[in-house]
Protein backbone atom coordinates (compact mmCIF):
# COMPACT_ATOMS: atom_id res chain seq x y z
CA UNK A 1 0.00 0.00 0.00
CA UNK A 2 1.46 3.34 -1.07
CA UNK A 3 0.20 6.58 0.45
CA UNK A 4 1.66 9.67 -1.13
CA UNK A 5 1.38 13.41 -1.58
CA UNK A 6 1.56 14.57 -5.21
CA UNK A 7 2.26 18.04 -6.58
CA UNK A 8 1.99 18.97 -10.22
CA UNK A 9 1.33 22.02 -12.36
CA UNK A 10 -2.33 22.23 -13.33
CA UNK A 11 -3.20 23.99 -16.57
CA UNK A 12 -6.81 24.30 -15.34
CA UNK A 13 -5.77 26.06 -12.13
CA UNK A 14 -2.77 27.91 -13.63
CA UNK A 15 -0.58 26.91 -10.68
CA UNK A 16 0.84 23.98 -8.79
CA UNK A 17 -1.73 21.85 -6.99
CA UNK A 18 -1.40 19.04 -4.48
CA UNK A 19 -3.41 15.94 -3.67
CA UNK A 20 -3.23 12.83 -1.54
CA UNK A 21 -3.23 9.40 -3.17
CA UNK A 22 -3.62 5.80 -2.02
CA UNK A 23 -2.32 3.09 -4.34
CA UNK A 24 -2.67 -0.61 -3.44
CA UNK A 25 0.24 -1.51 -5.70
CA UNK A 26 1.95 -3.92 -3.32
CA UNK A 27 0.78 -6.68 -1.01
CA UNK A 28 2.32 -8.15 2.11
CA UNK A 29 2.53 -11.91 1.66
CA UNK A 30 2.95 -12.81 5.33
CA UNK A 31 6.64 -13.53 4.92
CA UNK A 32 9.50 -11.07 4.61
CA UNK A 33 8.65 -10.44 0.94
CA UNK A 34 6.44 -7.73 -0.50
CA UNK A 35 4.65 -8.81 -3.67
CA UNK A 36 3.59 -6.42 -6.40
CA UNK A 37 -0.14 -6.26 -7.03
CA UNK A 38 -0.87 -8.26 -10.17
CA UNK A 39 -4.58 -7.38 -10.25
CA UNK A 40 -4.24 -4.45 -12.65
CA UNK A 41 -5.44 -2.06 -13.94
CA UNK A 42 -6.95 -0.55 -10.80
CA UNK A 43 -10.40 0.95 -10.47
CA UNK A 44 -10.24 4.54 -9.22
CA UNK A 45 -12.08 6.73 -6.72
CA UNK A 46 -11.79 10.53 -6.75
CA UNK A 47 -12.76 11.52 -3.21
CA UNK A 48 -13.71 15.10 -2.34
CA UNK A 49 -13.66 16.77 1.08
CA UNK A 50 -16.11 19.23 2.60
CA UNK A 51 -16.16 22.96 3.34
CA UNK A 52 -13.40 24.10 5.73
CA UNK A 53 -11.66 20.79 4.98
CA UNK A 54 -8.54 19.71 3.14
CA UNK A 55 -7.17 16.87 1.04
CA UNK A 56 -6.01 15.21 4.29
CA UNK A 57 -9.49 14.87 5.78
CA UNK A 58 -10.32 11.43 4.46
CA UNK A 59 -6.91 10.06 5.45
CA UNK A 60 -7.18 11.28 9.04
CA UNK A 61 -10.89 10.87 9.72
CA UNK A 62 -11.93 7.69 7.93
CA UNK A 63 -10.94 4.12 7.16
CA UNK A 64 -10.28 4.91 3.50
CA UNK A 65 -6.83 3.24 3.51
CA UNK A 66 -8.34 -0.02 4.72
CA UNK A 67 -11.14 0.23 2.16
CA UNK A 68 -8.67 0.91 -0.67
CA UNK A 69 -6.67 -2.18 0.28
CA UNK A 70 -9.70 -4.40 0.78
CA UNK A 71 -11.26 -3.43 -2.56
CA UNK A 72 -8.10 -3.00 -4.64
CA UNK A 73 -9.05 0.61 -5.31
CA UNK A 74 -6.86 3.59 -6.15
CA UNK A 75 -8.04 6.70 -4.28
CA UNK A 76 -7.20 10.31 -5.12
CA UNK A 77 -8.07 13.16 -2.74
CA UNK A 78 -7.66 16.68 -4.21
CA UNK A 79 -8.22 20.01 -2.49
CA UNK A 80 -11.44 21.93 -3.09
CA UNK A 81 -10.35 25.13 -1.31
CA UNK A 82 -13.88 26.05 -0.13
CA UNK A 83 -14.83 26.62 -3.78
CA UNK A 84 -17.43 23.86 -4.23
CA UNK A 85 -15.37 22.35 -7.08
CA UNK A 86 -16.79 24.75 -9.68
CA UNK A 87 -15.02 26.95 -12.25
CA UNK A 88 -13.99 30.51 -11.48
CA UNK A 89 -13.49 31.98 -14.93
CA UNK A 90 -12.70 35.51 -13.72
CA UNK A 91 -9.96 34.24 -11.41
CA UNK A 92 -8.80 31.75 -14.05
CA UNK A 93 -9.12 28.85 -11.61
CA UNK A 94 -11.19 26.11 -13.22
CA UNK A 95 -11.77 23.84 -10.23
CA UNK A 96 -14.42 21.80 -12.03
CA UNK A 97 -12.35 21.23 -15.15
CA UNK A 98 -9.40 20.27 -12.95
CA UNK A 99 -11.43 17.63 -11.09
CA UNK A 100 -13.50 16.34 -13.99
CA UNK A 101 -10.95 16.26 -16.81
CA UNK A 102 -7.35 17.12 -15.93
CA UNK A 103 -6.99 15.13 -12.71
CA UNK A 104 -8.49 12.03 -14.31
CA UNK A 105 -6.16 12.31 -17.32
CA UNK A 106 -3.10 13.00 -15.15
CA UNK A 107 -3.65 10.09 -12.77
CA UNK A 108 -4.43 7.68 -15.62
CA UNK A 109 -1.17 8.65 -17.31
CA UNK A 110 0.82 8.32 -14.09
CA UNK A 111 -0.64 5.12 -12.56
CA UNK A 112 -1.96 1.74 -13.79
CA UNK A 113 -5.63 2.74 -13.78
CA UNK A 114 -8.54 1.46 -15.80
CA UNK A 115 -9.72 4.00 -18.39
CA UNK A 116 -13.25 2.60 -18.40
CA UNK A 117 -15.90 5.01 -17.09
CA UNK A 118 -17.60 2.16 -15.22
CA UNK A 119 -14.36 1.69 -13.26
CA UNK A 120 -14.10 5.40 -12.41
CA UNK A 121 -15.97 6.72 -9.36
CA UNK A 122 -16.32 10.22 -7.95
CA UNK A 123 -17.49 10.72 -4.36
CA UNK A 124 -17.62 13.33 -1.65
CA UNK A 125 -19.21 14.62 1.53
CA UNK A 126 -21.06 17.89 2.09
CA UNK A 127 -19.40 20.45 -0.26
CA UNK A 128 -17.66 17.46 -1.81
CA UNK A 129 -21.01 15.74 -2.30
CA UNK A 130 -22.15 18.69 -4.39
CA UNK A 131 -18.80 18.65 -6.20
CA UNK A 132 -19.10 14.94 -6.94
CA UNK A 133 -22.58 15.42 -8.37
CA UNK A 134 -21.74 18.54 -10.35
CA UNK A 135 -18.58 17.14 -11.92
CA UNK A 136 -19.74 13.54 -12.17
CA UNK A 137 -22.74 14.73 -14.18
CA UNK A 138 -20.91 17.38 -16.22
CA UNK A 139 -18.06 14.98 -17.09
CA UNK A 140 -20.21 11.90 -17.40
CA UNK A 141 -17.94 10.56 -20.14
CA UNK A 142 -15.28 10.03 -17.45
CA UNK A 143 -17.32 8.95 -14.43
CA UNK A 144 -19.61 5.96 -14.36
CA UNK A 145 -20.63 6.21 -10.69
CA UNK A 146 -21.27 9.02 -8.20
CA UNK A 147 -21.39 8.69 -4.40
CA UNK A 148 -22.79 11.85 -2.77
CA UNK A 149 -23.09 12.00 1.02
CA UNK A 150 -24.86 14.77 2.97
CA UNK A 151 -24.52 16.90 -0.14
CA UNK A 152 -24.33 20.68 0.33
CA UNK A 153 -26.81 21.44 -2.44
CA UNK A 154 -26.55 25.18 -1.88
CA UNK A 155 -27.63 25.95 -5.43
CA UNK A 156 -31.16 24.92 -4.42
CA UNK A 157 -31.10 27.58 -1.72
CA UNK A 158 -29.79 30.10 -4.24
CA UNK A 159 -32.41 29.31 -6.88
CA UNK A 160 -35.31 28.84 -4.45
CA UNK A 161 -35.10 31.41 -1.62
CA UNK A 162 -37.88 29.64 0.30
CA UNK A 163 -35.39 26.84 0.99
CA UNK A 164 -32.88 29.21 2.60
CA UNK A 165 -31.97 28.72 6.25
CA UNK A 166 -29.88 30.62 8.73
CA UNK A 167 -27.90 27.48 9.49
CA UNK A 168 -25.75 26.55 6.54
CA UNK A 169 -22.37 25.63 5.14
CA UNK A 170 -21.34 29.23 4.51
CA UNK A 171 -22.84 32.74 4.83
CA UNK A 172 -25.13 33.71 1.96
CA UNK A 173 -22.78 36.60 1.21
CA UNK A 174 -20.12 34.04 0.26
CA UNK A 175 -22.08 32.47 -2.59
CA UNK A 176 -21.45 35.19 -5.22
CA UNK A 177 -17.70 34.68 -4.71
CA UNK A 178 -18.14 31.05 -5.78
CA UNK A 179 -21.08 30.99 -8.18
CA UNK A 180 -20.92 34.50 -9.63
CA UNK A 181 -24.21 36.27 -10.37
CA UNK A 182 -26.74 34.30 -8.38
CA UNK A 183 -29.62 35.06 -10.75
CA UNK A 184 -27.72 33.15 -13.44
CA UNK A 185 -27.18 29.91 -11.50
CA UNK A 186 -30.46 28.36 -12.63
CA UNK A 187 -29.89 26.60 -15.95
CA UNK A 188 -26.10 26.87 -15.71
CA UNK A 189 -23.60 24.03 -15.37
CA UNK A 190 -23.73 24.58 -11.60
CA UNK A 191 -27.44 23.70 -11.55
CA UNK A 192 -27.70 19.94 -10.95
CA UNK A 193 -31.21 19.71 -12.37
CA UNK A 194 -30.03 21.39 -15.57
CA UNK A 195 -27.12 18.94 -15.86
CA UNK A 196 -29.42 15.94 -15.40
CA UNK A 197 -31.84 17.33 -17.98
CA UNK A 198 -29.01 17.93 -20.45
CA UNK A 199 -27.85 14.31 -20.14
CA UNK A 200 -31.37 13.02 -20.67
CA UNK A 201 -32.04 15.26 -23.68
CA UNK A 202 -28.72 14.42 -25.33
CA UNK A 203 -29.08 10.66 -24.69
CA UNK A 204 -25.68 10.70 -23.01
CA UNK A 205 -24.78 8.09 -20.39
CA UNK A 206 -26.18 8.92 -16.96
CA UNK A 207 -23.77 7.97 -14.16
CA UNK A 208 -25.11 5.57 -11.57
CA UNK A 209 -26.07 7.51 -8.44
CA UNK A 210 -25.77 6.69 -4.73
CA UNK A 211 -27.12 9.45 -2.50
CA UNK A 212 -27.47 9.49 1.28
CA UNK A 213 -28.27 11.88 4.09
CA UNK A 214 -28.91 11.59 7.84
CA UNK A 215 -32.27 12.21 9.51
CA UNK A 216 -30.72 14.94 11.67
CA UNK A 217 -28.69 16.65 8.95
CA UNK A 218 -29.49 20.33 8.35
CA UNK A 219 -29.14 19.63 4.61
CA UNK A 220 -31.82 16.94 4.58
CA UNK A 221 -34.45 19.12 2.87
CA UNK A 222 -32.34 19.88 -0.21
CA UNK A 223 -31.20 16.27 -0.52
CA UNK A 224 -34.83 15.16 -0.50
CA UNK A 225 -35.55 17.83 -3.11
CA UNK A 226 -32.93 16.32 -5.45
CA UNK A 227 -34.26 12.79 -5.04
CA UNK A 228 -37.78 14.02 -5.80
CA UNK A 229 -36.50 15.64 -8.99
CA UNK A 230 -34.69 12.46 -10.02
CA UNK A 231 -37.87 10.48 -9.40
CA UNK A 232 -39.85 12.93 -11.53
CA UNK A 233 -37.41 12.35 -14.40
CA UNK A 234 -37.35 8.56 -13.88
CA UNK A 235 -33.61 8.67 -13.23
CA UNK A 236 -32.56 5.46 -11.52
CA UNK A 237 -30.70 6.09 -8.28
CA UNK A 238 -30.15 4.79 -4.75
CA UNK A 239 -31.14 7.10 -1.89
CA UNK A 240 -30.54 6.15 1.73
CA UNK A 241 -31.93 8.28 4.54
CA UNK A 242 -30.79 6.81 7.83
CA UNK A 243 -30.21 7.94 11.43
CA UNK A 244 -27.28 10.31 11.61
CA UNK A 245 -26.10 13.90 11.48
CA UNK A 246 -23.63 15.96 9.45
CA UNK A 247 -20.56 14.27 10.88
CA UNK A 248 -17.84 11.68 10.37
CA UNK A 249 -19.81 8.92 12.10
CA UNK A 250 -22.29 9.08 9.22
CA UNK A 251 -19.65 9.50 6.49
CA UNK A 252 -17.44 6.66 7.71
CA UNK A 253 -20.38 4.29 7.57
CA UNK A 254 -21.64 5.42 4.19
CA UNK A 255 -18.35 5.64 2.32
CA UNK A 256 -17.98 1.92 2.97
CA UNK A 257 -21.56 1.26 1.87
CA UNK A 258 -21.08 3.50 -1.16
CA UNK A 259 -17.89 1.77 -2.26
CA UNK A 260 -19.53 -1.65 -1.91
CA UNK A 261 -22.48 -0.37 -3.95
CA UNK A 262 -20.18 1.04 -6.65
CA UNK A 263 -18.24 -2.22 -6.89
CA UNK A 264 -21.44 -4.31 -6.81
CA UNK A 265 -20.42 -5.99 -3.56
CA UNK A 266 -23.53 -5.43 -1.49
Amino acid sequence: MAVMNIQFYSTSMKREVSLQAILPIDRFSGSSEINLNQDLPLKSLYLLHGFYGSSNDWLYNSQIRELAAAHNLAVFMPSGENHFYVDDVEKNELHGQYIGEELVAFTRAMFPLSTKREDTIIAGLSMGGYGALRNGLKYNHNFGKIIAMSSALVTYRIIYPELSKEEGIAPKSYFPRVFGQLDKVKGSDNDLEALVTQILESNAQMPELYLCCGHDDFLLDVNIRLTEFLNSKNVKHVYEQTPGAHDWNFWREHIELGIKWALKQQ
